[in-house]
């Protein structure tokens, strides 16, 4: 029965849930469903689910079951991780495939164990694990089974991630929740602050990638949003800067900056010169923010540049850590 059984990588976000099998993206749909509040009942998932954010009755509640990249609702993650595995195999219950889960490095035991018994619930035969840094790096094709330094920032929705890597296994690393969704918060609170509105999360978002930057920039963009007067409760126009982004954005960054710092911090000088000699890779949603390698290379002194593959390189790594998972196993018992 194993010789039929799929091996299926899964990159389960805050924000999105990717899966591949072998070198091809099976799936990307948004971490998100829909639920009748009283029966717990989950009506939509994905992107239909998404669009339903802000716009639904009280009897239906739109819930991300993922907090900071950690299984938040268990219940609903199953579910959700269910429909998407037989969206893959289809309904047969023979040949259940096996799966490898990326999670942020640092997670508890506990939190590992949540997501390894959500994969097995959600209808697979095998559950194992990866961090997601060590994940993403795989799927940047880093030379990370070599005994030099590679280092990877891993910036998504729920947490962004610095590791050093070298000899497949992680030297040092830290993880931050300030990631994409931080970002956004930053954004609505700078408009409330500033003028007065209340906006929600995908208007923020919607800020961030239309015209958001980490640094200045001498080519403004500006871009008109309709929010809800914090006074009057009425709605409102506003139309904000590219540079006006920026600086809602700074602390944020500078948070994200400083994780990485630390980590420099902790690696050893042999792996340092590494990583001034190749840089830094960077990768993950909030990668896409415009200049922040830029904002990044400045803060840190080393060069830092935006992988070919930044929003998939982790679940392409996570379906290629089939063929290293002796390895990885060994890591993870070290």
């Amino acid at each position: 029965m194993a010789a039929f059984s799929r091996e299926l990588g899964i990159d389960l976000g805050t924000f999105n849930t990717q899966i591949a099998e072998g070198n091809q993206i099976l799936i990307q749909e948004p971490t998100i469903v829909a639920i009748v509040k009283d029966e717990m009942k989950l009506v939509e998932y994905g992107t239909t689910a998404l669009g339903m954010l802000g716009r639904v009755p009280d009897s239906i509640e739109v819930v991300r079951p993922l907090r900071n990249s950690v299984i938040a609702e268990y219940e609903l993650t199953e579910k959700l991780l269910g429909i998407l595995i037989r969206r893959v195999t289809g309904p047969t219950i023979f040949f259940r495939p096996r799966i490898i889960i990326s999670v942020p490095y640092g997670i508890t035991s506990v939190e590992r164990r949540a997501v390894q018994e959500a994969g097995l619930g959600a209808g697979s035969r095998d559950v194992n694990w990866i961090p997601q840094p060590l994940a993403a790096a795989i799927g940047v094709d880093l030379p990370i089974n070599t005994p030099t330094g590679n280092m990877i920032i891993s910036a998504g929705g729920g947490t962004s991630q610095a590791a050093v890597i070298s000899m497949s296994g992680i030297v040092s690393a830290e993880t931050t929740h300030t990631a994409g969704l931080k970002l956004d918060d930053a954004i609505c609170a700078y408009v409330r602050r500033k003028y007065g509105l209340i906006i929600a999360q995908p208007t923020a978002e919607a800020l961030k990638i239309r015209i958001g930057a980490a640094l200045p920039s001498d080519e403004e963009k500006t871009m008109e949003i309709q929010g809800q007067d914090q006074v009057s409760g009425l709605p409102k126009p506003a139309s904000l800067t590219t540079n006006e982004i920026v600086e809602a954005l700074q602390d944020p960054l500078s948070d994200i900056a400083n994780t990485t710092k630390r980590v420099l911090e902790k690696t050893p000088p042999e792996l340092i010169s590494d990583i001034i000699d190749r840089g830094v890779a960077l990768c993950g949603g909030t990668a896409l923010l415009k200049g922040l390698d830029k904002y990044l290379t400045l803060t840190l002194g080393i060069p830092v540049y935006v992988v070919d593959n930044p929003v998939t390189c982790t679940v392409e790594g996570t379906a290629k850590a089939f063929d290293l998972l002796d390895v990885i196993l060994r890591g993870q018992q070290g």
